[in-house]
């Protein structure tokens, strides 16, 4: 992402990563929630929030690959809280039993959560549907941007001190992009050195994808805000769509009515 590095108002930009706009940060006291911290965007997310003092807990569905995130942590940073605890965000059963365990824990009461891309949703949705996992993908990422919206909505009405906002981490090489066939298809078709130069040229890598979390997580400037939408570690434009709030209402109570119907 070189090509496109301008810096925002924040100082940073696409190029910056976690480390970077994290520096001299101290998240000490603080707890973090990382679900998909088992691989990718995720795990870089949960190593640079431990790195910071911040006590991070992987929510994960696949634990051993968990579990060996967490020891290369801890052999980065020996000092590094990181707990590992059985999610699928899929199971509103897990997730019950997920915020059970979370809460019997006896946690400080200032808690980030910084939810990261859940890569079993790509693949929930390829084995659904073949031919649209792609635009289903891209409108789970609307719902969160939505969700996001409405949820900060309701925290200001009711007076409550969180904040909720929504980020993209952009176009990240990750699992989640080496599954697209189209590229997949390009290389089979170009040279492994041309393909090199394209990734370099317009996709970021795992370092800066986690950027934007991490800054919009820890970072000063950012305390307070509330109900925008992120990129590039600095505040963006989502589509229309996004910022439709009759539409994040419509989200929330169907998601509400779905998840009790899920409970009964």
């Amino acid at each position: 992402m070189w090509l496109f590095s301008k810096k925002g108002d924040s100082g940073f930009s696409s190029s910056s990563t976690a480390e970077e706009v994290t520096l001299g940060v101290h998240g000490d006291g603080l707890t973090a929630i990382v679900t998909g911290a088992s691989s990718g965007i995720g795990a870089e997310t949960a190593r640079v929030l431990a790195l910071r003092g911040v006590h991070v807990i992987m929510g994960v569905i696949d634990m051993m690959d968990a579990f060996n995130v967490k020891d290369s942590i801890l052999k980065q940073i020996p000092t590094a809280k990181v707990d590992v605890m059985k999610l699928d965000l899929s199971s509103m059963a897990s997730v019950h039993h997920f915020a059970d365990e979370f809460n019997s824990t006896s946690l400080p009461l200032n808690i980030l959560m910084p939810f990261s891309s859940n890569k079993s949703v790509v693949g929930k949705y390829e084995e659904n549907n073949k031919r649209n996992n792609w635009r289903a993908y891209g409108q789970s990422k609307l719902a969160n941007i939505l969700h996001a919206n409405e949820l900060a909505r309701r925290f200001k009405e009711d007076g409550v001190n969180i904040t909720a906002n929504s980020v993209h981490p952009g176009v990240v090489n990750t699992s989640i992009y080496l599954q697209n066939r189209f590229l997949k298809g390009l290389s089979n078709i170009l040279c492994p050195f041309v393909i090199r130069c394209l990734e370099r040229i317009w996709l970021k890598n795992v370092q800066q994808g986690a950027s934007t979390t991490c800054y919009l997580a820890l970072h000063p400037e950012v305390s307070g805000i509330n109900g925008k939408y992120f990129a590039d570690n600095n505040v963006s434009e989502t589509c229309l769509q996004g910022r439709d709030m009759d539409l994040a209402k419509k989200l929330w109570d169907f998601s509400m009515n779905l998840t009790m119907k899920n409970e009964q």
